[in-house]
Parts: structure tokens; sequence; C-alpha cells
């Protein structure tokens, strides 16, 4: 996780545009694939519900690694 300094007023424009990407990043990682796994099921099979189900645990999968990703993310930004 990015650190920041105790008062905010500390807090240089280069840590703001930093966290801006790796949210974005972030944001992109976590709804992307499900919703093309959600999308792509829904298509290729036709069923709604499967698709929902599957594109769903894939959200919170991704959601349960949020910390080591967001950790990756700003190390790579950094």
């Amino acid at each position: 996780m990015i650190k920041f300094p105790k008062k905010k007023n500390e807090i240089t424009t280069e840590t703001v545009i930093n966290t801006i990407w790796v949210s974005a990043f972030m944001a992109m990682i976590f709804s992307l694939p499900p919703l093309a796994l959600f999308l792509g099921i829904y298509f290729w099979a036709g069923e709604l519900v499967i698709g929902a189900v599957v594109g769903f645990g894939v959200h919170f999968v991704t959601l349960a690694f949020a910390g080591k990703i967001s950790k990756f993310l700003t190390n790579i930004m950094s």
C-alpha cells in the first residue's frame, strides 16, 4: 500500500498521481475479467445464471487478493 506522510500538506503531486493510476488499474483488474467471463458464457452458452455466478465468483476471488495486487502495482508504478 501507499504510505502517506503524517501531515496532509506533505502529500506530493507524484503520490497523488501514483494513487490514481494504481486505483484505475485495480478497478480494471477487478471488473474486466469477470465481465468478460459473464458476457462470454452468456453469449456462447446462453446461460445467464451460470455466467453471473462465474463472473461473481471470479470478481470476489480477485478481491481476496486485493492487498497483494495493490502492493505489486504500487511497486511497479514507483
